[in-house]
């Protein structure tokens, strides 16, 4: 029968998101039992009923138009089985769509799978399913975005890239198109509401959507998220913060909006700084000194009322508690006692308008509480807040997340959440230009909040979407299947991500590119490539000479390579090349020489040599030319001008001159006797007394009073009690990095790190004996316990180790400085007793502490930005 004929077909064996993304379900050539979507001879309809959400109405024909675009051919739509041809792709959800209700009575599906799951669904092939239809591909959701994704995972699958409008990625040609028999099941997600937030789209976003996209909405308006919530679909995300800065009109401006929402199944909610779904920037009409609960409080509470009953019939995600406008803090109280007191009546007033206006069972209403930062403080202080209510962590604004929820406190019903930035307008320094964090950053930030209880909420602050597609969907997938991504794979999805969007002939050297470009990024982002604060007087930068040599020779190989890979590939693939990698790396590269010729020229100004000065003022010049040309070139000529007036270099004007980079010019530095910018200077002399070792040696030697080692190049490695040291692939300034797993390991207390510890070996030989200076880099995290400090030891063959405590104050110049650096350097003293090899032993003691890089200066190191280059001897060492 037709239960029996499905579960031949492999019903019997459904795959998790990860197994089927590396599985080829999807052909051009047929094996037998394959379904037809498209043959030589037909398309196979695409089926759907009229009665289901209108997500899946907007899903089916989305559908269509990427089988057209694969393949030229169209499919046509039907809204009933009985109009169906012989092949058919058949889309419903379970308890809403007539279809579903007619297939489980025929036999042909068996909802079991994913029956009151959320955002669930099957892709499963079936025969003779109605009487019409003799092969069908049966999309089957358990509720409405479980179907949608259902729809656009078919879609990914026959090669359309979520990006293919945002991006413009163009998807390969096929004849025709075949699905592997079987059944595949997709969901639930790791993390219930996934998302983006749109902000500071003052110079990106909005100029676009205003002058090109949407003139007539004069901004960001219904077109433009029209395009957003499609995007979040093809990306398994269901949440959207809108943006809200005051150049946009507020989400509610155009009422369609949230009817638009409402189709397309995107769940709305508002920003840390805008409770209630209000726009506080632009909606709240009085002084914003009066947004002061606690002197304006009905004012303030009506105003909200406002929203909650215009809203509050749609899929909300409600924001609590309060700030000031414009993200500032909130008004009313002075003392932290005085802010408890209010924030929590505040949180009950806000429940008591959700109670009346919304659903009575508040626990069945989304509410979330963003600690961001003074709020934070607020809640370590003891905040009390209902057990409902979703905690949202926040990251320091640069990709580290500040707190993590303790054992006892993962008990509470509502859970916890993660609020992520890979853009900021704020302080030390902005960074709105181009989107540089690297994936494995956000893996290891996010899953380790994953393994803390943050699995409710997961927004990713994404400026204006582009250029940041690759590390937005990197998070996305994550939040829909948080172990798709591992240490072992991580370095995959780059090549993986190339391979769907260029093919795969080229996608390992495309990955490549941007591995590296991440990496080169990561020691100094474009946007903060000056080494002074706004308000101080310039200062040139902490790179020795050779290091700005070689930082200037890594980049211009890289854009040399993209150009390279740019020309081989098929002209309708350059445009989405051009704005995923070639202008992020030309861009960066261009940056770099720019500001390191302009400091050379500095230099040189400074210290007397006028010829040295002008070649380097023309470097840095040409430079500078180049940068703007090629940036006019992305909103003139990509696409036919299509991304016209979104892309602008930081800074894009004269606001907020507080917290950005200062316009860039040729530099002037104060100084006297300054360094020739051809003398290595990281390394002293040779010491005559320093013996060598013996040939065969396999470890790290002493060269020149210094030792360089790149934390993943342990000798050898030791479990702990509780946890062991593992490496994290693409995270670190010069390499990879290594941290403790599990990150929810218990501390080991000083007294047994000898024997309890985690604990990394590094086999060093030392030509000279004495006092030196270990110097460790540390990935500037915060620490897990409970607790304001980074702690690890370090000790030296079988010596009691020294402890290194690290605080972690976010606001403090020295956090400003570790951000900017992407570095926390922590040091201790240990004693040399002879010449010859000895074990440096890096010892865990607190879960969270990520290592870069190790550098012992034994009296012949002098300041620098990167450390000297690792002197490794022999095979490297067993990983």
């Amino acid at each position: 029968d037709l239960r029996n004929s499905l579960i031949a077909s492999g019903c019997a064996v459904a795959c998790t998101a990860a197994a089927c993304t590396n599985t080829a379900w999807v052909a051009s050539t047929p094996e037998p039992g394959w379904f037809p979507l498209v043959s030589f001879e037909h398309v196979a309809d695409v089926v759907y009923s009229p009665q289901d959400f209108k997500v899946v109405h907007i899903a089916a024909r989305d559908l269509a138009a990427d089988i057209e675009r694969v393949t030229g051919r169209k499919p046509s739509l039907k809204t009933n089985l009985a109009y169906a041809g012989q092949y058919a792709v058949v889309i419903a959800t379970l308890e809403k769509s007539p279809i579903a209700n007619d297939l489980m009575r025929a036999g042909a599906f068996d909802s079991a799978h994913i029956r009151g799951q959320w955002e669930s669904f099957v892709i499963t092939t079936v025969t003779n399913p109605s009487q019409k239809i003799a092969h069908a591909l049966l999309i089957i959701g358990s509720d409405r975005r479980g179907t949608a994704f259902g729809v656009y995972e078919l879609a990914r699958a026959i090669g359309v890239s979520p990006w293919y409008w945002w991006a413009d990625v163009t998807p390969t040609p096929k004849r025709a198109i075949y699905v592997a028999p079987g059944t595949r099941k997709f969901g639930p997600p790791s993390v219930k509401y996934r998302g983006i937030f749109i902000n500071d789209e003052d110079w990106g976003l909005h100029l676009w959507a205003a002058n090109t996209f949407e003139p007539e909405a004069g901004g960001i308006g219904p077109k433009t998220y029209a395009r957003v919530f499609e995007l979040l679909l093809r990306l398994k995300a269901n949440t959207l913060w809108p943006a809200m800065h005051a150049c946009t009109k507020p989400f509610n401006h155009f009422p369609e909006n949230k009817h638009l929402a409402d189709d397309y199944a995107i769940v709305i909610g508002s920003s840390h700084a805008e409770p209630m779904l209000r726009n506080n920037v632009s909606e709240w009409r009085d002084p914003p000194e009066s947004f002061n609960y606690a002197t304006n409080r009905e004012r303030v509470l009506k105003y909200w009322e406002e929203r909650v009953i215009e809203n509050g019939k749609f899929e909300n995600i409600y924001t609590l508690g309060m700030r000031g406008i414009h993200d500032s803090p909130m008004q009313g109280a002075r003392t932290i006692q005085d802010r408890l007191r209010l924030i929590e009546q505040i949180v009950a007033d806000q429940r008591g308008l959700l109670a009346k206006h919304v659903n009575r069972q508040l626990e069945a209403v989304p509410q979330v509480f963003c600690a961001y930062k003074e709020v934070l403080e607020l809640y370590r202080a003891g905040l009390n807040l209902p057990e409902d209510v979703t905690i949202m962590w926040p990251d320091d604004n640069f990709g580290y997340i500040c707190h993590f929820a303790t054992m006892s406190e993962r008990k509470r019903k509502g859970g916890f959440g993660v609020y992520y930035h890979i853009s900021y307008l704020g302080r030390p320094l902005a960074y709105l230009w181009l989107c540089t964090t690297p994936p494995a950053l956000i893996w290891e930030e996010m899953t380790k909040a994953y393994a803390h209880g943050a699995d409710r909420v997961w927004i990713v602050n994404v400026g204006d979407i582009k250029p940041a597609e690759i590390c937005t969907e990197f998070f996305l997938e994550l939040a829909w299947d948080v172990n798709r991504w591992t240490r072992t794979n991580l370095t995959q999805f780059l090549e993986q991500w190339a391979a769907r969007e260029f093919g795969s002939d080229l996608a390992h050297d495309i990955a490549d590119v941007m591995a590296k470009y991440y990496q080169l990024n990561y020691q100094r982002k474009p946007e903060h490539l000056q080494w002074w604060l706004p308000g101080e007087p310039p200062r040139p930068s902490p790179f020795t000479a050779s290091e700005r040599i070689q930082r200037l020779t890594n980049f211009d190989a890289l854009q040399a390579r993209a150009e390279r890979l740019n020309n081989l590939l098929a002209p309708e693939k350059r445009d989405a090349f051009f704005q995923l990698v070639l202008y992020p790396v030309k861009a960066s590269a261009l940056a770099n020489a720019r500001y390191f010729h302009g400091e050379m020229y500095a230099l040189a100004a400074a210290a007397g040599r006028p010829e040295e000065a002008r070649a380097a003022a023309d470097m840095a010049i040409s430079a500078d030319i180049q940068l703007r040309a090629l940036t006019r070139r992305f909103n003139e000529e990509i696409a036919g001008g299509k991304w016209r007036g979104l892309m602008n270099l930081e800074p894009a004007d004269h606001q907020w001159r507080s917290m950005r980079i200062a316009a860039w010019t040729l530099p002037k530095f104060e100084l006297t006797n300054a360094p020739s910018p051809t003398t290595h200077t990281n390394l002293g002399p040779t010491k005559a007394n320093e013996r060598q070792p013996a040939p065969g040696f396999s470890g790290f030697v002493e060269r020149n009073g210094v030792v360089s080692i790149e934390a993943e190049h342990f000798t050898s490695n030791q479990p702990g009690k509780h946890g062991a040291w593992e490496i994290i692939p693409g995270l670190g300034r010069s390499g990879d990095s290594v941290a403790v797993f599990p990150t929810t390991a218990a501390s080991t207390p000083i007294e047994r790190l000898r024997t309890d510890a985690p604990r990394l070996g590094y086999t060093v030989w030392f030509g000279s004996t004495g006092e030196v200076t270990v110097h460790i880099y540390l990935v500037p995290t915060h620490p897990i316990p409970p607790r304001n400090k980074l702690r690890l030891a370090i000790g030296i063959n079988a010596e009691p180790p020294q402890l290194i405590e690290l605080e972690v104050k976010v606001g403090s110049r020295t956090w400003a400085q570790s951000v900017l650096d992407a570095a926390r350097i922590g040091s201790v003293k240990l004693d040399v007793p002879r010449p010859g090899p000895h074990t440096l032993r890096v010892y865990g003691v607190d879960p969270g502490v990520v290592v870069d890089k190790i550098v012992i200066d034994c009296g012949g190191m002098e300041p620098s930005y990167l450390g000297p280059t690792e002197t490794f001897t022999g095979n490297q060492p067993d990983r």
